[in-house]
């Protein structure tokens, strides 16, 4: 067994919706506790804290964040839904941190709406190159390269072999 995996699990902490985690109180167990989960209140005109500052605070903790760009579960035909500016408001708050692209294969059989607790199904997990915002790049711009970026990794994992 690998003696960093639980400190590693310790400093990972995904961001997620608070009025999925915080309806009940085992899923707010599981997210506060658990998963440790930056939760985030997607009612904008009901926020009492902004959710960017709650995520680059996690950030400056020294957290590792996993993000959906998306800012939602994707139930579509697409690969991916359009990104929100998130992830390049995060780029651009903190240009030290490395934003890696990561691809999950059969993410919505291991972890399908509605459920708490990850099912033990196989999925693959692969993981990019970092990116970062380049000089004068604009936010279109960068979203649409790590919308690539994450395309790309989704091309090879589903490429035969």
């Amino acid at each position: 067994m690998d003696c960093a995996t639980p400190a590693l699990r310790r400093e990972t902490r995904p961001v997620a919706a608070a009025d999925y985690w915080l309806k009940n109180k085992l899923r707010a167990f599981i997210g506060r506790e658990v998963f440790r989960a930056v939760l985030i209140d997607r009612r904008a005109d009901q926020r009492t804290e902004d959710p960017m500052e709650l995520i680059i605070e996690a950030m400056n903790e020294g957290s590792s964040v996993i993000i959906f760009p998306e800012g939602q579960r994707n139930h579509s035909d697409e690969q991916l839904l359009p990104f929100k500016a998130g992830i390049y408001n995060m780029a651009t708050a903190r240009p030290d941190i490395d934003l890696v692209p990561v691809w999950i294969s059969n993410l919505n059989k291991v972890m399908p709406k509605g459920e708490v607790i990850p099912l033990p199904l196989i999925c693959t997990v692969t993981f990019g190159d970092p990116i970062h915002v380049q000089e004068g790049e604009t936010k279109d711009g960068f979203i649409a390269r790590a919308q690539t970026a994450l395309l790309e990794l989704a091309d090879a994992t589903e490429a035969p072999v």
